[in-house]
Order: C-alpha cells, then sequence, then structure tokens
C-alpha cells in the first residue's frame, strides 16, 4: 500500500542518491517512497523544486539536536539556498536569528527571510555585531555554510554549551578542528550530509515543513528556470556563482 497514487502533487529530495547519474533532471525517476513528500496546493511545482535538499538540510542543521525556542542562531550565508530556508525555520522554530551575507542585495534577502540582524561579513566586524546583539554572551546555534573557513571566527562568538551544525566546509576543505577551544566552551560540532541522516530524522523533517508551509506564506526563491534540454545551461547559470535563489529544470517545458 503507497500513500501516494497517480497525479498526486509531492516534493522529493535525494533523487541522485540512488545511483542515478543525472538526478531529476529527467521526465520520469523512481524514487523510495519515504524521499516524497505531499506538495501544498498554493505552491507551484517550481516553489516545490525549491525545498528538497535545501529546506531538508536547514531544517536538519536547526533541528536535529532538538528544539531551538529563545535561542540564538547564527546563520551563515543567510540569503543561500540553505541559508535562506534556515533563516526563515529557525524564526518558525522561535529563535532571534543572526545572517551573515556578502552583499546589500543578499542582506535584503535575508532581512525579508526574518533575520532579526543582517551583517556584512565582507565590511562589517561579524563577531562585534554578534556579541553586541546577544549581549555578550554569544551565540547558542550556528547553521554553517563554510567551516573551515569560518571558525576562526565563528569560535569567538559561540556562547557556552552551543551547537555549530556543518553542512560544508569549501572554503577549506581539510580545516584544523580546535578541540580544545571547542571543549571549553563545550561546543557541540554537528557535522551532516543528508542522505546519511538516520530516517527517522529525516521522517520529522519532512513533518515539520509541511507544518511550517502550511502555517503562513513562504519565500521560495527562484533564481532561474530552463527547459529540460537546457540542463547544461541551468548548471553554468549554478556554476557561475552570483545566482540569488535556486534553478530550476522544468521539464514539462
Amino acid at each position: 500500500m503507497t500513500r501516494f497514487k497517480i497525479g498526486d502533487r509531492v516534493w522529493l529530495f535525494n533523487g541522485q542518491r540512488n545511483g542515478r547519474a543525472f538526478g531529476t533532471a529527467a521526465e520520469y525517476i523512481a524514487l523510495a517512497e519515504q524521499l516524497v513528500t505531499p506538495l501544498p496546493d498554493h505552491l507551484s511545482f517550481a516553489e516545490g523544486a525549491t525545498l528538497g535538499i535545501p529546506a531538508m538540510t536547514a531544517w536538519c542543521s536547526l533541528f536535529a539536536d532538538g528544539p531551538i525556542v529563545g535561542k540564538t542562531v547564527l546563520v551563515t550565508g543567510g540569503a543561500g539556498a540553505v541559508g535562506h530556508y534556515a533563516v526563515q525555520l529557525a524564526k518558525w522554530g522561535g529563535a532571534q536569528v543572526i545572517a551573515t551575507v556578502s552583499s546589500a542585495m543578499k542582506g535584503e534577502q535575508a532581512r525579508q527571510a526574518g533575520a532579526d540582524l543582517v551583517v556584512n561579513y565582507r565590511d562589517e566586524d561579524v563577531i562585534a555585531r554578534a556579541m553586541a546583539f546577544t549581549g555578550g554572551r554569544g551565540v547558542d546555534h550556528v547553521v554553517d555554510v563554510d567551516f573551515g573557513g569560518n571558525i576562526a571566527t565563528t569560535l569567538k562568538l559561540m556562547a557556552m554549551n552551543s551547537t555549530i551544525a556543518v553542512y560544508a566546509t569549501n572554503g577549506n576543505r581539510t580545516p584544523v578542528v580546535p578541540m580544545r577551544e571547542l571543549m571549553e566552551k563545550c561546543i557541540n560540532l554537528r557535522s551532516l550530509v543528508l542522505f546519511a541522516l538516520p530516517p527517522a530524522l529525516l521522517a520529522a523533517a519532512q513533518a515539520d515543513i509541511t507544518k511550517w508551509l502550511a502555517a503562513g506564506p513562504r519565500i521560495h526563491n527562484i533564481a532561474a528556470q530552463f527547459a529540460l534540454s537546457d540542463t547544461a545551461q541551468a548548471h553554468l547559470a549554478v556554476e557561475k556563482g552570483d545566482k540569488l535563489g535556486t534553478v530550476i529544470v522544468d521539464c514539462a517545458r
């Protein structure tokens, strides 16, 4: 027995993790049922396509270790695909949110998502701004897009008994982990990659994201849409590095 029928609207994640060479860039794919979630009627298919890995990664980065209500969360890359959802989900989860960005345009995106404080790390002192915002206590939870590139800064703004949730480390792929400094503040280092997380946690993420989508209007940033025949151009748009939102391949076009 399946919980879906032909014609149901859905969103999905981990479409490439079954050994499929081209992920979801196809007219039809087969997926394990647990990777598929009903898509609310008020969302377009393009908006649903922005959820997947970004929203699931954001949720798991925030809630894998429990509730965040009343905490201060720092989202690095607050206008990125994961970061933009992390800001929205953190606010929904009852946290105060700081977002770091690299431009004024991205700063506006983070503010629209609900960030209480936006810091442009290119020309502002992230540590000073974060510590002032928290009254000198530091932040409780970090959702980090670049652990290796950020750790020197991150360590200086963490509160006691806090958590750094790491889902990428592209700036420095083999960073030195400063264990003594982490230990002295009892900082929990939570590393994650979506396909390896426990099924129960992923199911909780799907259920909570469904509740979040139903609880109010959300922002789903679509940077560009390409036809299936233009998939190579879609990849080039991503690799260019200046997109704001998610690049969509539309199999119906």
